[in-house]
C-alpha cells in the first residue's frame, strides 16, 4: 500500500528502557500491523516491548548520544520535549541516558506517518493530549497547516528547541521554515539559533563540537564526528574530502542537497575547510536534503 497522504496510528509513548532525545521517542502502536502499511514498512524493527523508535519529521535536535558523543543542548532538548509531552520525574539509569522510570509510565498519543526511513524509524508528525485524541484512525489523512500547528514538531521548531531540517519528501516545508524563522528572531540562551555556529567553526578535536564546544547542525556534527574518527585511523584529507570519500556501495554520507535556487549539489560541495576552520556556506533555512 502506498499512501498518498498520511496514516494515523494511535498508541502510547513509552520511556522505560529507551533513550529518548530531543526529536525521537519510543511509540507503541495500538495496532502494530499498521506499521507495515507505511512505505518501506518492512524496515520497522519492534523492541521486545513492542515499541518503535520515531523520527520526528522536519526537525533535528542536538545530539545526545551519537555513540558516546553529544552536543551542547542535547540533554536540554530531550528534557524540554519530555516535559512538554507531559512526562515528569523522569529518572535515568546511573551514568546512562536510558530511562529507568517516569511519571506517568506511558502517555497516550498519535502519529501521522507515510514512510519508514533507512534506519527503521517511522518518519512522523507527533501529537499528544487533546490534539491526539481528536485524531481518528484513517489511512489517507492530509496534513493541513492547522493540523501541523498542533504537532510536537511545530512546537520544537517555533520554540527553537530543534533545528529546521527538511527533506524533499517533507510536506509543508514553507510552513515549517516560517516557524524556524520565527524562533531565530526570538533568540534566548537555550535557542539553537542563538548558539548556532554552523556557518564557521573550529574543528580541532571532538571537544570542539562536544557538550562544552560549539553547537552546529546535528547532521554536520555527525559527519564531523565520523570524520575525526577517520582522521584518527589515518585519513589525511579535510572534512569535505572525507564526506565525498564515503560514497560507496555500502555507505554514502554525501547527501544530495537542494539549494534555494533549486540547484542540486552534494553536501561536500557546501563545505570549505581552511586549516581547522570549517565553513558551511548556505543558510540552514535555505537547504533541503534529498530523501534517500
Amino acid at each position: 500500500m502506498t499512501l498518498a497522504n498520511h496514516l494515523v496510528l494511535k498508541g502510547e509513548f513509552a520511556l522505560a528502557g529507551s533513550e529518548p532525545d530531543g526529536d525521537s521517542v519510543h511509540f507503541v502502536a495500538d495496532d502494530p500491523s499498521l506499521l507495515t502499511q507505511l512505505r518501506n514498512g518492512h524496515r520497522v524493527r519492534l523492541t521486545k516491548a513492542g515499541a518503535v523508535q520515531l523520527r520526528f519529521e522536519g526537525v533535528d535536535a542536538a545530539e545526545l548520544h551519537y555513540g558516546s558523543d553529544a552536543q551542547p543542548l542535547g540533554a536540554y532538548a530531550r528534557d524540554a520535549l519530555l516535559k512538554h509531552m507531559g512526562f515528569t520525574d523522569v529518572q535515568f539509569k546511573s551514568g546512562k541516558t536510558s530511562v529507568q522510570s517516569a511519571t506517568p509510565p506511558n502517555l497516550p498519543g498519535a502519529i501521522l506517518s507515510k514512510a519508514v526511513e533507512i534506519n527503521g524509524r517511522p518518519v512522523s508528525f507527533v501529537f499528544v493530549g487533546e490534539e491526539a485524541q481528536a485524531l481518528t484512525d484513517a489511512d489517507n489523512v492530509l496534513l493541513t497547516p492547522e493540523l501541523l500547528h498542533q504537532s510536537l514538531n511545530w512546537w520544537l521548531l517555533e520554540t527553537g528547541v530543534a533545528y529546521y531540517t527538511v527533506y524533499t519528501s517533507t510536506p509543508l516545508r514553507d510552513e515549517l521554515r516560517a516557524a524556524a524563522q520565527t524562533a531565530r528572531g526570538k533568540g534566548g540562551p537555550k535557542n539553537v539559533w542563538t548558539l548556532d555556529s554552523s556557518s564557521s567553526f573550529k574543528l580541532i578535536d571532538q571537544t570542539s563540537i562536544g557538550p562544552d564546544g560549539v553547537l552546529i547542525l546535528p547532521k554536520l556534527f555527525r559527519r564531523a564526528t565520523d570524520y575525526l574518527k577517520a582522521v584518527a585511523k589515518g585519513f589525511s584529507g579535510d572534512l569535505s574530502e572525507w564526506i565525498a570519500s564515503t560514497v560507496t556501495q555500502t555507505r554514502n554520507e554525501d547527501d544530495r542537497v537542494v539549494l534555494a535556487d533549486q540547484t542540486e549539489v552534494s553536501l561536500s560541495d557546501l563545505i570549505v575547510q581552511r586549516n581547522a576552520t570549517v565553513v558551511f556556506q548556505p543558510d540552514l533555512l535555505d537547504i533541503t536534503f534529498v530523501e534517500k
